[in-house]
C-alpha cells in the first residue's frame, strides 16, 4: 500500500492527543473500516512522526478522520498538543487488533 504523508496539528483529544487526516482511508486504500474495541470502527495503521515510528489508529469522528498519537510516541518525537508535525502513514499489514 502506498504511504500518505501530511502535515498537522496536534489536538488535545478526549482520550489521548490526534491529528487531523486529510483524506478517508476507506477511499484512498480502498479497505473498509474494521472493528478495534467496543463502539469504536477505524483502520490500523503504521506510521511515523517526525522519523519515530509507531503503530495506532485512524477512526472516524465528526465527520473527519484522525489519528491518534500514543503518549510514547509524542515524548519520543519531543512535541506535544498544538505543534505541527509530519506524518507518513500506511496500513497496518498484519495484526491491527487493540492494545
Amino acid at each position: 500500500m502506498k504511504i500518505e504523508s501530511f502535515d498537522g496539528v496536534i489536538l488535545s483529544g478526549h482520550k489521548q492527543d490526534a491529528v487531523e487526516v486529510p483524506f478517508d482511508p476507506a477511499e484512498r486504500w480502498s479497505k473498509t473500516a474494521r472493528p478495534l474495541w467496543s463502539g469504536r470502527r477505524g483502520h490500523a495503521v503504521s506510521g511515523r512522526l517526525n522519523a519515530c515510528g509507531f503503530d495506532s489508529f485512524i477512526v472516524a469522528r465528526s465527520r473527519r478522520f484522525w489519528l491518534l498519537l500514543p503518549a510514547a510516541v509524542e515524548a519520543q518525537a519531543d512535541v506535544r498538543a498544538g505543534d505541527t508535525v509530519h506524518i507518513e502513514v500506511a496500513p497496518r499489514q498484519a495484526g491491527g487488533g487493540a492494545s
